[in-house]
């Protein structure tokens, strides 16, 4: 019995430790990251001293919680990057980024924040931004992409996205396809439209 205890310990707190992460991504996704670390703790059915022993900031909270779908964005990023076709690859960065936002509103707002000390997070995040410029440079470059945009403009659709309110999520994710739409369509390069000349 004594020989075993450890080893129980350790499958209990990993057990905790999964059941505050599995809570957490499901308050963030719904609520935001502005909930208290106690009302995770609550959902998670685990005391606030077990919660903080896990994760002693919410810092940490966050950065464990989405750490796969922050590699997920990553990937979105370089795979619009390797597009041949820098137009296609920048309209799939959007309508992905979209979706994914769409269907977790804790990550969304976690990608819109900059965790100094989480130095993994922060460059996966570094990571696909700097992906998104240089895309966004070739779909200039190509001729697709306003010339004017710079990237502070697709962190403000971002942000417009994330106050999508729905019903249910499957309205939600609707309603930020049709957005995405709209976005892609405000970044399309246009002809320059020449003033008519007047007869007389």
């Amino acid at each position: 019995m004594p020989d075993r205890l450890p080893q129980t310990l350790r499958s209990d707190a990993r057990d905790n430790r999964e059941r505050i992460l599995d809570a957490a991504r499901t308050v963030f996704a719904a609520e935001g990251l502005n909930v208290p670390m106690r009302e995770i703790a609550r959902s998670a059915a685990v005391g606030p001293a077990t919660l903080y022993r896990h994760f002693p900031t919410k810092e940490q909270l966050v950065t464990e919680a989405f750490k796969d779908q922050m590699r997920a964005c990553y990937v979105v990023a370089d795979e619009g990057l390797a597009d041949p076709d820098p137009w296609r690859g920048f309209r799939g960065v959007i309508e992905k980024l979209f979706e994914l936002q769409a269907r977790d509103r804790g990550f969304a707002a976690a990608f819109m924040t900059t965790f100094p000390r989480a130095l993994d997070f922060t460059a996966d995040r570094e990571h696909a931004l700097n992906s998104i410029a240089e895309l966004a440079r070739l779909a200039k470059e190509a001729g697709h992409l306003r010339p004017d945009f710079v990237l502070d403009d697709l962190i403000l659709v971002i942000m417009a996205n994330s106050g999508i309110h729905a019903a249910s999520p499957a309205t939600r994710i609707a309603a930020s396809r049709r957005f995405a739409a709209l976005a892609i369509d405000a970044f399309r390069a246009t002809p320059h439209l020449q003033p008519t000349q007047s007869g007389g």
